[in-house]
């Protein structure tokens, strides 16, 4: 039988940000049969294998080639392109908008072909918008801009929770990855929080190779849920969070000491002041009857619907009334992410705020089902990766 993968709740330490008892989300006994009923026929998927690999069709490329696509990068981007160390292999980071909200999330990698070529990688449903943006504000920049097709390239996951390293020959068999100009893998290690493993990027319908089982994407899905990391703009809500709030500084997408940049300055201002009142944060839904969760677990067996909440649904205290507390963004079975107001749902303490948690206190989503109104539970956890970031 697989072990469950578990996130331990957080008790207070030295620092001020942790997750202690945080949200929650209520439903009545009799919605909780009701929300369970319409999906007791699709199963939830299974625990992600310890060892595996997924493709990411969630995923799209954009290739830029042309002497100018590096300089036009480096100030478009919250990552520094020029580094003291020239980069091998990719990297994350994020485009922003000129107010310094968040446009996409993406990885950059250089394509193995040669000086000034890139693959940017990004949502699949953002491909052709973040295309006529880049286009648009090209100017008179030399490089060409080109959406791949689907069957030109594909981006997989990889991870083994006991490995430590990666190789080109353990992820291709034959040891003949692509390699970029500078002797470095088309692909990277994905460091946006530990344990996440590895993109690697091939060509057509290729897979990878080795002694790790194939799954599904929902699989990799249920992996980023359980350790807190967003993608995408359905869970990065476009042109309306901030870097940080979205945790692309924790994700280490943003270099604060490098140059000039699209939406740089509300972005340092931000990172200055060191007030950051909202973040993606992992969450648990759980039913009205139930006691609060005390560690963050998938639980497949459970049937609690978290696919029909509507995106951007509101999170509010139960049996209280005030202020959203925050934002539910998607989620799989029992588990997602949502934008959570710490002040309200943890016990982070945010300079010049009053501060309104309390540790017993639980929380609702609540939105209007096809003949009655729904509510769930829900808690939200601070993975401990992210202690280590302040």
């Amino acid at each position: 039988m697989k072990s469950q993968l578990t996130l331990p709740l957080l008790r207070p330490l030295v620092r001020p940000y942790i997750c202690t008892n945080c949200l929650s989300r209520s439903i009545p006994r009799s919605v909780a049969t009701t929300i369970s009923r319409p999906y007791t026929s699709n199963r939830n998927p299974p625990h992600p294998p310890q060892s595996a690999y997924a493709q990411l069709s969630s995923r799209r490329f954009i290739s830029l080639s042309g002497p100018d696509s590096t300089h036009y990068l480096q100030g478009v981007i919250t990552a520094n392109l020029s580094p003291p160390v020239p980069r091998k292999s990719g990297f994350y980071t994020a485009f922003l908008n000129a107010q310094g909200r968040l446009l996409n999330d993406v990885f950059i990698y250089p394509d193995g072909i040669g000086e000034g070529n890139w693959l940017i990688e990004v949502d699949a449903k953002e491909v052709e918008r973040l295309a006529k943006h880049i286009k648009r504000y090209k100017l008179r920049a030399k490089f060409e801009v080109r959406v791949l097709d689907v069957e030109e390239k594909g981006v997989w996951s990889l991870w083994d929770e006991g490995r430590k390293e990666w190789t080109a020959h353990s992820l291709v068999g034959d040891g003949s990855a692509q390699k970029n100009e500078r002797g470095g893998e088309v692909g990277c290690d994905d460091m946006r929080a530990p344990g996440m493993g590895k993109r690697l990027i091939l060509p057509g319908t290729r897979k990878p190779e080795g002694e790790m089982e194939e799954t599904s994407e929902e699989s990799y899905r249920i992996r980023r849920y359980l350790k807190g990391v967003p993608e995408g703009q359905d869970e990065l809500i476009r042109e309306s969070a901030l870097p940080q709030e979205s945790n692309i500084d924790f994700m280490g997408g943003i270099d604060y000491r490098k140059g000039c940049y699209v939406g740089q300055e509300l972005t340092i201002r931000t990172h200055h002041t060191g007030v950051v009142r909202k973040r993606v944060l992992p969450v648990m839904l759980y039913g009205v009857d139930e006691s609060m969760p005390q560690s963050l677990k998938y639980l497949p067996e459970k049937e609690v619907g978290a696919e029909v909440i509507p995106r951007e649904t509101s999170i509010g205290r139960v049996e209280k009334r005030g202020r959203s507390a925050g934002k539910w963004l998607g989620g799989v079975g029992n588990i997602g992410l949502s934008l959570c107001r710490l002040e309200i749902m943890t016990d982070v303490q945010i300079p010049g705020e009053g501060g309104g948690y309390k540790e017993n206190d639980e929380f609702k989503l609540e939105w209007e089902g096809s003949d009655r109104q729904e509510m769930l539970k829900v808690k939200a956890f601070v993975p401990p990766w992210h202690l280590t970031k302040q």
